[in-house]
């Protein structure tokens, strides 16, 4: 019997798995909450894990941050998805075995896995620590490992990787604050130094303030920036700058304060993911200033050239980070006390909280607590 799986790079791309039980595929017995179909809904499904190789890490889940990422993919919004599905790629946990050649882990490390298990490690991205953007990468969850068979997410018990994509959790991070920085942190810290928006006194906007969005004021403002929060809702004012941290905060609706900015910026992250005009973003740059696209519109975007090449202005994008840059984010945020605002939930809640995500309805990260509360969600 054959059985379509969704090849990463390509959406066109299936190979065929034969179809075994997902108790008995491998040795490790593991449970954890799957999408079986795309209706998206959640519940308790067993499966199995590999057996530790010589450079594998296996740690226990204690906690999973939820993605947005996660809710596209449990409801198979991007045509992509492979049931079942166990989403999750801020996962962090404790290390209870390695493999007889691991050198940087020893059993009962905090460490944490993000959103890729695997690259080729032969490409020039490769050889530049730039294993997200190769072009055989291997996603932590839905998609196929080296052995042919399915990868399941941190919404779950147990989880082995080749320790390259195992990232150390600096002791003064809590684990469930730290969960969230594996995909949300990297996305906007890798970009932020990428596109030399790092530099003490630079005026950096941030477009939308969700999961993305907050923690990218966060690490702008530990970098010593200037930073204006841009956002269409004007009750969200205060929590940008109050609470948040924000020097500045527009209502990109209101022309006159749009107006007042213009060329005022030296960068923007732009975390938007639905559809909205550039134009108003490209005139608050500066000359040679730089927006950086994180959203995902499902539709292309207008892109006016004649402003760009009258300021010699730059739009960009980014995809989370290398391993190694990574683990760079993480001891930053960690030394300069940049933490997440989460809310921690119980492993029954979880379609409730997909829900809520849906809706915008959470500040500014959901983290579900796998070590205290999946044991007694099992049938």
């Amino acid at each position: 019997m054959c059985h379509p799986i969704w090849t990463h790079g390509n959406p066109n791309s299936y190979k065929c798995k034969a179809v075994t039980s997902h108790e008995e595929e491998h040795p490790v017995k593991a449970f954890g909450w799957a999408a079986r179909d795309n209706s998206g809904h959640l519940s308790p499904f067993n499966f199995s894990r590999r057996s530790t190789g010589e450079e594998d890490v296996r740690l226990k889940v204690l906690y999973c941050g939820i993605c947005h990422t996660d809710l596209h993919n449990s409801k198979n919004d991007w045509g992509s998805s492979s049931y079942p599905l166990v989403p999750g790629h801020e996962v962090v946990g404790i290390v209870t075995e390695v493999g007889s050649k691991v050198k940087k882990f020893t059993v009962g490390d905090k460490v944490g896995v993000g959103c890729l298990i695997g690259a080729c490690h032969s490409c020039d991205d490769c050889s530049h620590d730039l294993e997200n953007y190769c072009p055989k990468l291997i996603l932590t969850y839905n998609d196929l490992y080296h052995d042919g068979t399915m990868t399941y997410g941190g919404y779950s018990d147990t989880m082995v990787a080749n320790e390259r994509y195992v990232i150390r959790i600096p002791d003064n991070m809590p684990l469930d604050k730290g969960a969230p920085l594996l995909c949300a942190g990297i996305t906007v810290y890798s970009p932020l130094k990428y596109y030399g928006l790092n530099e003490p006194g630079m005026h950096i906007g941030i477009v939308g303030l969700g999961g993305l969005g907050h923690i990218a004021v966060k690490f702008a403002k530990a970098f010593g920036c200037k930073v204006t929060v841009i956002s269409t809702s004007p009750a969200k004012k205060k929590e940008a700058t109050e609470h948040l941290g924000a020097d500045m905060f527009l209502v990109s609706r209101d022309e006159q304060q749009m107006q007042a900015a213009m060329g005022t910026m030296d960068g923007i992250i732009d975390t938007v993911s639905a559809i909205h005009p550039l134009l108003p973003l490209i005139g608050l740059l500066k000359s040679q200033g730089k927006l950086v696209m994180l959203g995902a519109p499902d539709r292309p975007l207008e892109l006016p050239v004649f402003p760009l090449i009258m300021g010699r202005k730059t739009v960009g994008g980014s995809l989370t980070g290398g391993l190694k840059e990574t683990q760079e984010m993480i001891d930053f945020a960690a030394k300069h006390d940049v933490k997440p605002d989460i809310e921690v939930i119980s492993m029954d809640y979880i379609n409730t909280a997909m829900e809520r995500l849906a809706k915008g309805d959470v500040r500014y990260r959901f983290v579900i607590d796998i070590g205290n509360t999946l044991a007694a969600s099992k049938p």
